[in-house]
């Protein structure tokens, strides 16, 4: 029997996070995930009037087709679902990790043929700018694992991180948006990393549990020729099937110009896939105060309070700065005393200083003063 806790879930998916209307298409899409949670939405999408579609998903069969896959067959499969995603109003998607290192013996060169043609024709050019959307994650025994709890203590966590008060923390973010409205110097200190950009004339977008679950964040993006400096992320990342660690990555008006990490091959590679892969398309603060370390899993990973993330590929719609990518990866820095340390400063002025928010406006933003 599905726990109450999910059913209560479900409901804000529908209703808070894509806020589905009467006579909306919803595209519900689970990977490996329990069908009776997927119920859940189904029912409650018809609770909300809107119509339900599901598309059922499996990591290990998808690896066997896209590992052997020839690109006629993968444009012709984005064109479909391209067209299916055209008629729907919202999108709700979610997998249940169980090996994220899944896809990571998946040659190269298809790996990179599914990144330009299905992630980039139907995600990032149709779902993420002409539906509401949210991706979330659901709670398995590889991911109690990775945070070294029992299954219990971790779906307690899982509740508390997705299921936080949202409202309360919308209106606390409304201080930073309004901050970085009118910043237009930022620059990140931390071991390894000095870092200087522009977000003049970007807008701030909260990010309070509509597009993901769990969520905490606040993003605009920097001016795209604006980056110079190095930063050193401290957050292991998987992409491709593959955990990268010890990303270090070398600016030079805007673009990466040297790239190191334990395969600095590969990563090279991830940035070679297009122009727009070697510049930043998302500057972003962390602030879910549940989430304070890596657990490897980046929707949760780049939520985490005290951590910013730097963005190499694509730009956002709403916050866009002319960067266009198949790539988007989230890389994650963490600030606090514990992983060393780091300070954000706009425009000369210190805001946040070893993962804590040191000026009165932005306090409220503190773990303490979110939960």
């Amino acid at each position: 029997m599905l726990d109450q806790r999910f059913r209560i879930l479900a409901k804000t998916l529908v209703t808070h996070s894509v806020k589905a209307q009467p006579g909306e298409n919803v595209l519900i899409q689970s990977t490996g995930a329990d069908t009776a949670f997927v119920r859940a939405i189904v029912d409650a999408a018809y609770d909300a009037g809107a119509l339900p579609f599901v598309t059922l998903r499996d990591r290990a069969l998808e690896r066997a087709w896209v590992s052997r896959a020839t690109e006629e067959q993968l444009r012709l499969q984005a064109r479909f679902e391209r067209e299916r995603m055209k008629e729907m109003d919202c999108f709700i998607g979610f997998s249940a990790p169980h090996n994220s290192a899944a896809w990571s013996d998946v040659p190269h060169d298809k790996m990179d043929l599914w990144q330009k043609t299905i992630w980039k024709e139907v995600h990032i050019e149709e779902r993420v700018p002409h539906t509401r959307w949210v991706v979330l994650r659901y709670p398995t025994p590889a991911m109690a694992q990775a945070t070294r709890m029992s299954e219990e203590a971790f779906e307690n966590f899982y509740f508390d991180v997705c299921t936080l008060d949202y409202g309360k923390m919308s209106k606390a973010m409304d201080a930073l948006v309004e901050l970085e409205k009118k910043t237009d110097k930022v620059r990140l200190v931390a071991p390894g990393t000095d870092l200087s950009f522009s977000i003049k004339g970007l807008p701030p977008i909260k990010c309070a549990g509509e597009m993901n679950i769990p969520d905490g964040e606040v993003y605009t993006a920097p001016v795209r020729d604006s980056v110079n400096g190095v930063i050193s992320y401290n957050a292991p990342s998987e992409y491709q099937g593959f955990e990268f660690k010890d990303v270090r990555l070398e600016f030079k008006d805007g673009k990466i110009v040297k790239a190191t990490a334990n395969d600095s091959d590969r990563i090279n590679q991830v940035f070679d896939t297009d122009e727009g892969a070697r510049y930043v398309g998302e500057f972003a603060i962390g602030v879910n105060p549940y989430i304070t370390k890596p657990m490897g899993e980046t929707l949760f990973d780049e939520k985490i309070a005290g951590s910013i993330h730097f963005t190499p590929g694509n730009s956002y719609d709403d916050c866009f700065n002319g960067n266009r990518s198949a790539v988007h990866w989230d890389l994650v820095l963490m600030m606090d005393p514990a992983a060393g340390g780091g300070e954000i400063w706009f425009d000369g002025r210190l805001v946040r200083k070893d993962g804590r928010f040191v000026i009165p406006e932005l306090e409220c933003l503190n773990p303490e003063n979110l939960k």
